[in-house]
């Protein structure tokens, strides 16, 4: 069983409240929670709500370390099998749509990323890299918003190691088999004005837990990190790191962290909606309807 939704829409919530009527183990679908020290601007499960069930693929790396969409596949398909063999279900929850698309559609046979490859895209970033990828690969240039570095190195790695634009990949190689045979439920509010106002309100709420106190520590702690990084660019992470760098004033980073969240929900919501899932509920009205054929 799959729970989706963006975020701050009770994915947490609903998913507790299901393992009080039934005999589940979270797995979690959220490549933010994987980072070791990084609670407070993920809105981690607390120690109490991981402690009344059996949680997965939470703290599992450290903020330098890398983890794929294959490691993500490979260890929930690992997680499911363990569960389903002490005779409880594995509730798959969270909003990482990548993470759930190689769930239910499998692995593309696209190269593996490459240090080397990795290390000159990043020296080139200030050398106009979106006008490479336009260059080499327009079809997924024109997808891709200009800042959007991690996909648009994506594509250029790919391009380099290949010799064959992204979009040729995509165009030509069917996804691998499913994985995993799933029912899915999708929380999609009606109204995206009370998702925005949990959102605004979370944030401010992460700022009174002690949200930049905790990214200060992970600056101390792992002196390498940059904004380049994965663990870094996180929603909110981001923001609050040019913060404490002396870029933004605090209202300033308050907006633009608040913003970078509704723009994250904005884009889990179009992943959402094109889902065949078998439940869709709105979080804030209940109202729910079936979508499965069938049932």
């Amino acid at each position: 069983l799959a729970l989706l939704g963006p975020t701050a829409a009770g994915k947490t919530a609903l998913a507790l409240a299901l393992a009080e009527k039934l005999p589940l183990e979270i797995v979690s679908l959220d490549s933010a929670l994987i980072y070791r020290g990084m609670d407070i601007g993920t809105a981690k499960p607390t120690p109490a709500e991981r402690a009344a069930v059996p949680h997965h693929l939470i703290d599992i790396i450290n903020p330098p370390q890398s983890y794929s969409v294959a490691d993500f596949l490979n260890d929930c398909l690992r997680l499911c099998r363990e569960i389903h063999a002490r005779g409880r279900l594995p509730l798959i929850v969270g909003g990482t749509m990548m993470y759930y698309h190689a769930l239910v559609n499998g692995l593309n046979s696209l190269p593996a990323a490459n240090p080397e490859i990795r290390r000159q895209l990043q020296e080139q970033k200030q050398q106009h890299l979106y006008a490479q990828l336009l260059q080499a690969d327009p079809a997924t240039a024109a997808r891709l918003k200009p800042g959007d570095s991690q996909r648009i190195e994506r594509a250029l790695e790919v391009w380099l190691l290949t010799g064959r634009p992204l979009s040729q990949h995509f165009a030509e190689q069917p996804g691998a088999a499913p994985t995993l045979s799933l029912r899915s439920i999708a929380l999609i509010p009606a109204q995206r004005e009370r998702l925005h106002r949990n959102i605004e309100q979370r944030f401010h709420a992460m700022l009174e837990q002690g949200f930049l106190e905790e990214v200060r520590q992970l600056q101390a702690q792992y002196p390498e990190l940059n904004p380049d990084y994965p663990a870094v660019r996180c929603v909110g992470y981001r923001q609050a790191w040019a913060h404490l760098q002396g870029e933004t004033d605090r209202n300033t980073f308050i907006a633009q962290g608040i913003d970078a969240a509704r723009q994250l929900a904005k884009r889990q919501l179009t992943w959402l909606r094109k889902l065949p899932a078998d439940l869709v509920i709105d979080p804030f009205s209940g109202s729910l309807r079936r979508a499965y054929a069938g049932e």
